[in-house]
């Protein structure tokens, strides 16, 4: 069974957060040192994951992605990516990793069957990305980004959010490093969501600004077609080399989102802008069936109307979404809960 919302989109990409924490503290995810983590005793077993999983799967979902968090900081992550492999129906599992821990990890993803793997990496220049996330960790990440090349994964996507004065400057440079390591880099706009709480709409270098610097440099770039409902938009350099661009703050895709997510302790969100979510760890917990999860998820996908960034779009005074005190009160609502 394949469902639907209210505005005819599909169930059919769910993003799991396998954890809340973070070895990296970025600007715009998790500007605070400190936060308030979820309960151990909260956070879904494997097993749990794989029950839910299999729920959303009999409803239509056919992409699953890990995240976090940083997902490699979960212990036996790769026994979740082995149980989640043998559901029947999962076209595409993948995990998203600030790439610190990949050198150790690559190996064990790639035999226990995952099938993608998304780094995010927001500059080339050690000392700016120490600026930018707090951390000396540069140098693990472009090793983990290699690892993953000899341990032989494919389709690899380079994920970079760009944002102006800080690493505008770099879009020719990260295409060509994607080049080398045979990864499609994406560039992301700079959201306003979850722990961009010192979010400034002038710090946004748009889509369209993106492509006029890179025009300049690589000539006439051309609009791949689009085939599914990924968030990015694709584009090809004279020389064949695709890039994405998700322009999720100048050009909402909210018309075609099958996204949905799992915060680590099974808290439901329909939107990445969704101040509140459904809670499917207390009926797992409490007995409830397969048959009974699947007919709460679907009642509620069907009843979807949100278009969270077309909302945010359209306000004239646009600032930060969340404030700090509210995202201290509420951690779910943190990007790096929910799964950005």
């Amino acid at each position: 069974m394949r469902i639907v919302d209210a505005l005819r989109r599909p169930l059919g990409h769910l993003r799991l957060s396998v954890i809340d924490k973070c070895n990296l503290r970025c600007q715009y995810c998790m500007p605070e040192e400190e936060y308030n983590w979820l309960r151990k005793s909260d956070i879904l077993t494997f097993d749990e994951y794989r029950r839910l999983v299999e729920v959303f799967v009999g409803l239509g979902t056919d992409k699953i992605r890990l995240t976090g968090g940083e997902p490699l900081l979960r212990g036996g992550l790769t026994e979740l990516v082995a149980m989640l492999v043998a559901i029947p129906g999962i076209r595409d599992l993948a995990l998203t990793t600030n790439g610190v821990l990949l050198r150790k990890h690559a190996r064990a993803l790639r035999e226990a069957g995952l099938h993608r793997l998304t780094v995010s990496l927001d500059t080339l220049d050690a000392d700016r990305f120490a600026k930018l996330s707090r951390r000396t960790s540069h140098s693990a990440v472009m090793d983990g980004i290699h690892a993953a090349v000899e341990e032989g994964f494919t389709q690899t996507k380079i994920d970079t959010v760009v944002m102006r004065g800080v690493n505008d400057d770099e879009l020719p440079a990260l295409l060509e490093f994607g080049k080398t390591v045979d990864a499609e880099v994406r560039f992301i706009e700079y959201m306003d969501v979850g722990g961009a709480t010192n979010w400034d709409g002038d710090l946004v270098f748009s889509r369209a600004e993106m492509l006029a610097a890179l025009t300049a440099v690589y000539g006439e770039i051309k609009e791949v077609p689009k085939l599914d409902n990924a968030p990015a938009d694709r584009f090809a350099l004279p020389d064949g080399t695709v890039f994405g661009i998700i322009s999720s703050t100048t050009a909402p895709f909210c018309a075609t989102c099958d996204r949905s997510r799992l915060t680590a302790d099974g808290m439901w969100y329909r939107c990445l802008y969704a101040l509140t979510g459904t809670d499917l760890r207390e009926p797992l917990r409490s007995g409830a069936t397969a048959e009974e999860l699947g007919e709460l998820v679907a009642g509620v996908w069907r009843q979807r109307r949100d278009e969270g960034a077309v909302e945010r779009f359209k306000e004239r005074r646009r600032t930060t979404f969340v404030s700090v005190q509210t995202l201290r009160n509420d951690p779910h609502l943190e990007m790096h809960t929910r799964g950005g």
